[in-house]
């Protein structure tokens, strides 16, 4: 018998909507603890609600309880983790856990579109297949996971792609690494070894500054007159930026922070091309620590992952670039 503990954090899954007004909101009592689903027979279901917050309002020391959460379970013999979670930081949580705990054990995170009394409703149906992914043995060794709308894809590289609709999240250029069936789970991709790193704190500040045509420095003056612990840019392209911005991002270099780079493109990655004055070549020769394989959100996480574990400036740049 598998026991798989349920970790329910809130979000629309926990949610229903007022029939009066339309809005929706969080339930008093989650709906998701006393409904009715099914279960493989050979797993045993511990359930507890850790929070009940819309996932606007999970910072990274939510996240940081959750991981702590999860080694206690995985010491104590639990088998398999589900996090039901709001869908707008799902990705964000996803990939903190994955980076800070990794394949210690199934960790799986899903999530609804719909919350729980509107019509078509995902919530119950996303809940069972996290569940049987989380408690088959194909999932071992696959880090953390998120399992939406029959996909399964690695919280390493997917990403909320849609407002409203069910079929929201998506792994931009390589796809789901799997499908839940009907009677199967299957697993048709498997992932890079990655370094993951274990913290106890979630200290700094890090905001992220998106590159726009016609971008002057003024922004990014006032950053560097700000007590910020790091920088993530979401360059242009390849991983450029208009010159105007470069002698404001300098001072921000001068001063040891550390300034990461990616590309604010859908697809493919950032990496120093192009040999002008705010180029990603002349970038990378000042420092820009280019971050070629996630999105802001996911690298500002990182970043405060780094920071917290105590790294160097040497290991720091391996860790943010490998």
């Amino acid at each position: 018998m598998k026991k798989i503990l349920i970790l329910h954090t809130g979000g629309t899954i926990a949610m229903k909507e007022n029939l009066l007004t339309g809005g929706v909101s969080p339930d008093v009592i989650n709906p998701l603890l006393d409904a009715e689903i099914t279960v493989p027979t050979n797993v045993d279901l511990v359930m507890e609600d850790i929070f009940n917050l819309p996932s606007p309002h999970i910072m990274p020391k939510h996240m940081l309880i959750l991981k702590n959460r999860i080694l206690e379970a995985y010491d104590a013999g639990i088998n398999g983790i589900v996090i039901t979670h709001g869908t707008d930081t799902l990705e964000e949580t996803a990939f903190f856990l994955d980076t800070t705990i990794g394949d210690k054990l199934p960790i799986v995170l899903t999530g609804a579109m719909r919350s729980s009394n509107e019509l078509g409703s995902d919530g119950l149906y996303n809940f069972e297949s996290a569940i049987r992914v989380a408690s088959c043995d194909e999932a071992v060794d696959k880090g953390v996971l998120v399992v939406m709308n029959d996909e399964i894809h690695s919280a390493r590289y997917v990403t909320k792609t849609h407002t409203t609709n069910v079929a929201t999240f998506r792994t931009p250029t390589l796809g789901p690494i799997g499908l839940v069936t009907k009677h199967r789970i299957l697993f048709m991709q498997e992932l890079l070894a990655t370094k993951r790193l274990n913290i106890d704190s979630v200290k700094g500040t890090i905001p992220i500054v998106k590159a726009y045509a016609g971008m002057h420095g003024d922004l990014l003056e006032a950053i560097a007159h700000t007590k910020v612990d790091g920088l993530v840019i979401e360059a242009l392209g390849a991983g450029n930026l208009p010159p105007q911005a470069v002698t404001a991002l300098k001072k921000l270099l001068i001063q040891k922070i550390p300034v990461v780079l990616v590309s604010r493109c859908f697809n493919g990655i950032a990496e120093p091309v192009y040999d002008y004055e705010g180029g990603g070549k002349a970038l990378a020769e000042m420092g820009v620590i280019f971050c070629n394989s996630i999105n802001s959100q996911k690298a500002r996480l990182k970043l405060l992952i780094a920071l917290n574990n105590g790294l160097n400036n040497h290991e720091l740049i391996s860790f943010m670039t490998q």
